[in-house]
């Protein structure tokens, strides 16, 4: 019974670490991504404006879906963590 308890113990410690190391690792990702909006942000502008985001405006309602700016998003996300994946 000790060593199976040793044994779970252990496990939860290498599950921890590697939370740990995943943490760490998005707090770099928001880090840098923060930096870039602070120091970028006015050249970024055409970020929310490509063509295929849908924008209703009328006198009392405004709707917008940035459909085309959220696809960017997700493939620069996709490849940043498949590379992440690959270093570590």
């Amino acid at each position: 019974m000790n060593y199976y308890f040793c044994s779970n113990l252990s496990s939860l410690i290498r599950k921890v670490q590697q939370t740990g190391k995943i943490l760490i690792i998005a707090g770099i990702i928001l880090l840098i991504a923060g930096i870039i909006i602070y120091f970028a942000g006015n050249r970024l502008g055409w970020l929310g404006h490509l063509p295929g985001d849908i924008r209703i405006e009328r006198e009392n309602f405004k709707l917008y879906i940035p459909i085309t700016t959220m696809l960017l998003v997700s493939i620069v996300l996709s490849l940043i963590l498949y590379l992440i994946r690959k270093i570590f």
